[in-house]
């Protein structure tokens, strides 16, 4: 495709008018980058300037024209220029008020001016050994050599800030108005190069709404083995992305669809089990996409303008991967998954390491997986008040994320059932804040501490301290609180039980 070139302003030629489907959507595109762009003036004029002065061009590039096009553009800039790293250093080292060379070795450096951070790279013209994701770095002399080797078309546009051209040269400006995700290059070979960019495919698709393109679809489909040429840490900071975006679900299709979820997250397709005409139940994949939606949808209506809520969905999307493990055909037609909260958060738990999740969200998604069963039950009518206290006890800082989750659980389609479900959950909710009120459930404690059980006790500190400390504990979550007459009472006739005889007080 021969290149398109904007004016910044508005023009464009009559040869891309043209090629372009839809001048008006394309126009209004091009206004939303000099809307956004303006925004940033200030900074963007100051660089361009710095840089013409010394006879450098200067074009901001990549995912910020794209985020401008579709006027999301935040307080991250990316350049790039033909300038070679040693001398942009030169040239940020008064303008900036911080610079950093952490990137240099790849040609990026970044700094900070006015509240903005920008990256500055030299053009690139890599190749790959296509053994491995390292490509071996070249700088380039071209910005239609820098922008042939980006991973889609919507992310190769430029504008030169000093001149207000834009250049597109692979149809990119298109590609954003149509909402389509194409590759420069023929796909087989951008994804020969980076197979972490199939992934990424999926990722612009959860965030942007984007569709792949039919070859792109195809590469990803034969090529998807490639990905495991990638690290689990890229992969997994691509997953989280990818579920952090608006439209999760899309992303999680996608990886399903083209056979990548087969390698970085193979229990998603395992759930997608057979469903004869005799043993009748949900499809659990269809089932946890529809659970995954309406837990986004839950997570906005409470803070529309919160940050994404990634354990919440990582949870929504893997509550019942162990269902295929423990599915049971039993006589008369039915079909039971019992215990598949414990097999799920024992996989939950394997998968997130694999993928080198950290600690925290290792165990807080694994801790919900095992508990999202624990509500059913309730609508039974037989939950006393040490039952309540108990789930709030094990959901622990979880239980906001619990309720979201237990309430998207929720996926039948018999609205009179639906009704009762979430009324159950309503009356637990109002039962646990009476509770809460009362006892402050939210830090669950023994009536009397560690260092009280050694005086009342006479005993030294060790591993005794803590069954005492454990028992009384129990008997607050049954009982509720106790008068300190009463702990006392109690902590003594367990002494006793375990041969100890309180000194006298």
């Amino acid at each position: 495709m021969s290149p398109s070139v904007y004016d910044a302003a508005g023009s464009q030629d009559s040869a891309a008018q043209a090629d372009t489907p839809d001048v008006s959507a394309a126009r209004t595109a091009q206004h939303n980058v000099v809307r956004e762009l303006s925004r940033l003036a200030p900074t963007a004029r100051e660089l361009a300037e710095l840089f013409a002065a010394e006879g450098c061009s200067l074009y901001i590039v990549g995912g910020s024209v794209r985020d401008a096009l579709l006027g999301r553009l935040g307080g991250d800039l990316d350049f790039t220029t033909e300038a070679r790293p040693e001398r942009v250093r030169r040239l940020l080292a008064d303008w900036a008020e911080t610079v950093w060379d952490t990137g240099i070795e790849f040609g990026t450096l970044g700094a900070y001016r006015h509240g903005v951070t920008v990256e500055i790279t030299t053009f690139r013209a890599d190749t790959y050994d296509r053994s491995s994701r390292n490509p071996e770095v070249v700088f380039g002399d071209s910005i239609s050599g820098d922008l042939l080797r980006r991973d889609f078309t919507v992310n190769a546009m430029a504008v030169e800030l000093s001149t207000g051209e834009f250049v597109d040269p692979h149809g990119g400006l298109r590609d954003a108005v149509e909402q389509r995700l194409d590759t420069p290059a023929p796909p087989e070979e951008s994804f020969a190069d980076d197979p972490l960019r199939m992934l990424r495919a999926a990722r612009f698709a959860a965030q942007l709404g984007f569709e792949p393109t039919e070859r792109v679809l195809d590469a990803m489909r034969r090529m998807a083995a490639e990905i495991e040429r990638i690290t689990p840490e890229r992969v997994q900071a691509e997953l989280s992305k990818l579920l952090c975006g608006r439209h999760p679900r899309r992303g999680v299709e996608l990886l399903v669809d083209t056979g990548l979820a087969d390698h970085v997250l193979p229990e998603l397709p395992a759930m997608r089990l057979e469903i004869d005409e005799h043993h009748q139940h949900k499809d659990v994949y269809f089932h946890s996409l529809v659970v995954l939606d309406q837990a986004v949808d839950l997570e906005r209506a409470d803070d529309p303008d919160g940050e994404p809520d990634l354990v919440l969905r990582l949870a929504a999307l893997l509550h019942d991967i162990g269902k295929p493990a423990t599915r049971r055909f039993e006589p008369g037609g039915g079909v039971s998954f019992h215990h598949h909260e414990v097999v799920g958060a024992k996989m939950t738990r394997k998968r997130l390491r694999a993928l080198r999740y950290s600690k925290e969200i290792v165990s807080d998604v694994s801790d919900l997986v095992y508990l999202h069963l624990r509500f059913h039950g309730y609508g039974e009518g037989n939950w006393t008040d040490s039952a309540v206290r108990r789930y709030v006890n094990d959901a622990g800082h979880l239980l906001p994320k619990l309720h979201k989750l237990v309430r998207a659980d929720c996926t039948t389609r018999n609205k009179r059932k639906a009704r009762a479900l979430q009324r159950s959950y309503d009356d637990l909710e109002a039962r646990i804040q009476r509770i809460a009120e009362e006892e402050d459930l939210a830090r669950v404690r023994p009536d009397l501490d560690g260092n009280e059980i050694i005086r009342l006790l006479g005993i030294e500190p060790g591993p005794l301290v803590g069954q005492a400390w454990r028992h009384l504990k129990e008997v607050r979550l049954d009982q509720g609180p106790l008068e300190r007459e009463d702990a006392i009472a109690e902590l003594h006739r367990w002494a006793r039980e375990q041969g100890i005889e309180p000194p006298e007080q």
